[in-house]
């Protein structure tokens, strides 16, 4: 199984660099026909590990693309600045972006962090493309400017539960870390329960954000006698609850979020990830039969990169984004650059696209990508089963 490294593709900027000072992943991009974009993202932090592997994946993708001149004659360059996963520098660094100038704002990722950045874009109208985990409301249809790759936190929570319904379990409870992140799936959870006309959730209990302080949260949940428990939560959080439930007894079923990271769940947890179910939002970067994970890998091979979820859904955002330019362009043939309106009529037609064997909808309405998440277990040794 493949462990995101801490350090930046080969061939761009070092790895120090651009968490202290913007990265310009597009270096050859020095001519007048670009387009810029900010990305503000935890490369550091409590999420890093899943920030530095969305990063990695979309750089991936705009370096090959770069390689072959770009996407509709322009190259594409981005600014990525590190938040810590902390929102209030999320939201600092969305302003310092946007003075900047760029063109766009591209993955942002943590719940706290996407809301915290939109909120400062929010008035501008500028595109806020593929945040990671971001909160239901920027789901929400209203926003015309909001255009996600991955479906939302309620989507999980509806295949979660209505897994758990498949097998007769009705005692399901929550672990959320006591953040954004954990109220928002808290409260997916509970309203796909009542969605699917299921009973409430038995019990439910938050732990401080990736600590091992879970002792609290454990006893209350052994209290309820859950069947199942679905965890909101970061790996460390999550490999701590797991382990003490089990050690107090619990043989019932543990479902995890995507946001929790297989990688370094599995770091954390080693063979006692054995049976953890985690919700997956775009295919294996094993699943070599399909087109886009064959063109990921073949990427992949030109860096020093493991393999990863986390990285597949950043190559798949950064393919998106540019088949989004490559749209509004053919659509105004005059035009000496895809303007933000543009862009956003190009990115609001793409409902259907396919990405290599994987469909992308980018305004999709709540539930409608449940078909595109897959539930898989892990083995002792690592290995991922549908």
């Amino acid at each position: 199984m493949g462990f995101n490294r801490r350090q930046f593709v080969g061939g761009g900027v070092a790895g120090a660099a651009v968490v202290a000072s913007p990265a310009l992943w597009g270096q050859a991009a020095k001519g007048p026909r670009k387009l810029v974009l900010g990305q503000s993202v935890p490369l550091t932090g409590a999420a890093d590990q899943i920030g530095l592997a969305y990063f990695n994946g979309a750089k991936i993708y705009f370096d090959a693309l770069n390689a072959r001149n770009g996407v509709a004659g322009y190259k594409i360059e981005v600014k990525t600045l590190d938040d810590g996963y902390n929102p209030a520098k999320a939201a600092g660094n969305a302003r310092q972006l946007m003075e900047q100038g760029v063109d766009a704002l591209f993955g942002s990722a943590g719940t706290a962090g996407c809301d915290a950045a939109f909120a400062v874009a929010q008035t501008t109208g500028i595109p806020f493309f593929a945040p990671f985990a971001a909160s239901d409301a920027l789901h929400d249809p209203a926003l015309s400017n909001v255009f996600h790759v991955r479906p939302a936190l309620s989507d999980e929570a509806f295949k979660m539960v209505r897994h758990c319904a498949t097998l007769n379990w009705d005692r399901i409870a929550v672990f959320a870390e006591d953040d954004a992140m954990g109220r928002a799936g808290l409260a997916a959870v509970s309203q796909a329960l009542s969605d699917l006309k299921l009973p409430p959730l038995v019990a439910s209990a938050m732990s401080p954000v990736n600590s091992d302080k879970v002792d609290a949260a454990v006893s209350q949940l052994m209290s309820a006698k859950p069947q199942a428990i679905i965890q909101v939560s970061l790996f460390n959080s999550s490999a701590a609850f797991i382990r003490k439930m089990r050690r107090t007894g619990f043989a019932g079923q543990f479902l995890n979020f995507s946001v929790v990271g297989i990688d370094p769940l599995f770091s954390a947890l080693g063979k006692e990830i054995g049976g953890i179910v985690i919700s997956q939002v775009v295919p294996s970067p094993r699943s070599t039969g399909t087109l886009i994970i064959k063109e990921y890998l073949d990427a992949l091979n030109d860096t020093d990169q493991a393999p990863s979820y986390e990285s597949v859904e950043g190559y798949i955002a950064a393919r998106s984004f540019a088949e989004g330019v490559r749209r509004s362009m053919a659509a105004n043939p005059g035009s000496s650059k895809p303007d933000r309106a543009a862009l956003q009529r190009a990115f609001a037609s793409m409902t259907d696209y396919d990405a290599g064997g994987f469909r992308v909808n980018l305004r999709a309405k709540k539930y409608e990508s449940v078909r595109a998440i897959d539930l898989v277990s892990i083995t002792p040794n690592g290995k991922i089963i549908r």
